[in-house]
C-alpha cells in the first residue's frame, strides 16, 4: 500500500487559503459609492441641467477608470426646476442609501434641496447656485464650486475695461440674480457709472415694455442681462425688434454657450457672458484634454463651460467619498471632512472649501460668442481672442 505524503496537500491547501484571503481581501477593499444627482432636466432650465448632467457623467466613468478600488454608481431624478421636486428628489435619493448628492441648478431648488440633505446628513455639492446668502444658513454637508462674488468680479472688470459710463441691468426678481445686480451696480456705481436697473417678474414672457424703456429712457453703452436661459431669449428677441442703440449686451450664466449658439444663431452671435470655456475647446493640461476626449466621445460635441464645472464638483466629491471609504468614515462625517481637508487642484482652478462650504478663490471668465464660437475675451490672461466691440447682436 503506497502511503500518500501529506505535504503536497498542505501545500495546496496554503495555496488556496492565500487565494482565497487575496480574493476576499481585493472583494473586502473595493467598494460601491452610490451618489444622488438632482437636476432640472426638464422645464426651463433643461439645457444648463442637461449639460451638467453630462459633465456628471463623464466624471464617473473616468473616475471608476481610474480608482479600481472605488465604483461610483449614479441615480439621477429629474427636479423639473421645481423647489418642491427638488426637495422630494433629495428625499428619495436619501431613502435610496445614497452617500452624496451633486448637482442641483438653481438657487430657488437647490437653497431647499441642499437643507434637506444636510437633514438626512448627506453632502450636497453644487456648482449651479449663486445665491450669496447659501453658505450663511450654518448647514455642515453644503458646498460650492462657484459662488456670486467669482461671476461678479468677472463681469465688473468687463465692464470696467470697456470703460463704459452708463448701464442698463435687466434682472430678474429670482434671488441669484438679484444678488448679482446689487453687486454689480453697488461696484459700477461706486466707479462713477450711471447704472439703472429694470426688475422683472420671473413669470414675464414680454420684454418689449423694458427694452423699449432702455432704448427712449436709458439711453446706455451696455445692456446687461441677469436671468436664466429663456428670460435671455426673450429680452434679446424684444431687443431685436426694437434695436435700441447699445455698444454692447452682457449676460450672466448659461448664456455664452456653444448649445446657445447653435440654437439660436440670430439672438446671440456678438453676446457676452460667464464662460470659462471656448468653443472649440482649448486645454492645455493632461486631465483637461482627457475630460475633453471622453466628452467628445460620449456626446460627439464638445463640453461647455457648465458641464466642465459639473466635472469639477463631482471629481472632487468622488475624491473624498474615495478617502471616506478608505478610513471608515462615510456615515459620521467623513465626507464633508475630506472635502474641507485640503485643496483641489482642478480644471477651474484651485478649489478650496473655507467652513461654510464656499470655494472664495473662486473667479470666472467671460467669453463672447462670435459667429458660432466661443472666444474667452476676460482676465487677458486667459484671453483665446479679442472683443469685438462695439458690436451688437442684431
Amino acid at each position: 500500500m503506497t502511503r500518500l505524503s501529506r505535504a503536497p496537500l498542505a501545500a495546496s491547501l496554503k495555496l488556496l487559503a492565500a487565494v482565497s484571503a487575496f480574493a476576499f481581501g481585493a472583494y473586502a477593499q473595493a467598494a460601491d459609492l452610490p451618489v444622488g444627482v438632482e437636476l432640472p432636466l426638464t422645464g426651463g432650465m433643461a439645457r444648463a441641467g442637461t449639460a451638467q448632467l453630462e459633465g456628471i457623467r463623464i466624471a464617473a466613468d473616468m473616475f471608476n477608470q481610474r480608482d479600481p478600488k472605488h465604483t461610483v454608481k449614479l441615480t439621477v431624478i429629474d427636479d423639473e426646476a421645481q423647489p418642491a421636486k427638488a426637495v422630494s428628489a433629495v428625499e428619495k435619493l436619501a431613502s435610496q442609501g445614497v452617500l452624496a448628492i451633486t448637482g442641483g441648478y438653481g438657487s430657488n431648488s437647490v437653497s431647499p434641496a441642499s437643507e434637506a440633505a444636510d437633514k438626512a446628513g448627506l453632502v450636497y455639492i453644487t456648482s449651479g447656485a449663486v445665491d450669496s446668502g447659501m453658505t450663511s444658513r450654518g448647514l455642515k454637508n453644503f458646498f460650492r464650486v462657484g459662488p456670486s462674488s467669482g461671476y461678479a468680479k468677472t463681469m465688473i472688470g468687463v465692464l470696467t475695461d470697456m470703460n463704459v459710463k452708463s448701464v442698463s441691468i435687466v434682472s430678474s426678481t429670482k434671488q441669484a440674480p438679484t444678488d448679482l445686480s446689487k453687486d454689480v451696480s453697488s461696484a459700477l456705481t461706486a466707479k462713477g457709472v450711471k447704472v439703472t436697473v429694470h426688475e422683472f417678474d420671473p413669470s414675464m414672457t414680454d420684454f418689449k415694455p423694458i427694452v423699449n424703456k432702455i432704448k427712449l429712457q436709458d439711453k446706455p453703452d451696455v445692456m446687461v442681462m441677469m436671468g436664466y436661459e429663456n428670460d435671455y431669449i426673450g429680452i434679446l428677441r424684444a431687443a431685436k425688434v426694437l434695436k435700441p442703440p447699445v455698444k454692447a449686451v452682457i449676460g450672466s450664466w448659461a448664456l455664452v454657450t456653444p448649445k446657445m449658439a447653435a440654437e439660436f444663431p440670430e439672438l446671440v452671435n456678438n453676446v457676452v457672458g460667464n464662460a470659462m470655456l471656448p468653443h472649440p475647446v482649448q486645454f492645455a493640461s493632461p486631465e483637461g484634454k482627457a475630460f475633453v476626449a471622453a466628452y467628445q466621445k460620449a456626446y460627439n460635441k464638445d463640453p461647455d463651460y457648465l458641464a466642465e464645472f459639473s466635472y469639477v464638483q463631482s471629481m472632487v466629491l468622488f475624491d473624498a467619498l474615495a478617502k471616506a471609504s478608505d478610513k471608515g468614515t462615510l456615515k459620521s462625517g467623513g465626507v464633508a471632512s475630506e472635502l474641507r481637508a485640503r485643496p483641489f487642484d482642478t480644471l477651474i482652478g484651485t478649489v478650496h472649501f473655507d467652513n461654510r462650504g464656499e470655494n472664495p478663490a473662486f473667479l470666472n471668465s467671460m467669453a463672447q460668442i462670435q459667429d458660432g464660437k466661443v472666444v474667452v475675451i476676460w482676465p487677458k490672461e486667459k484671453a483665446t481672442g479679442k472683443l469685438n466691440y462695439p458690436a451688437q447682436p442684431w
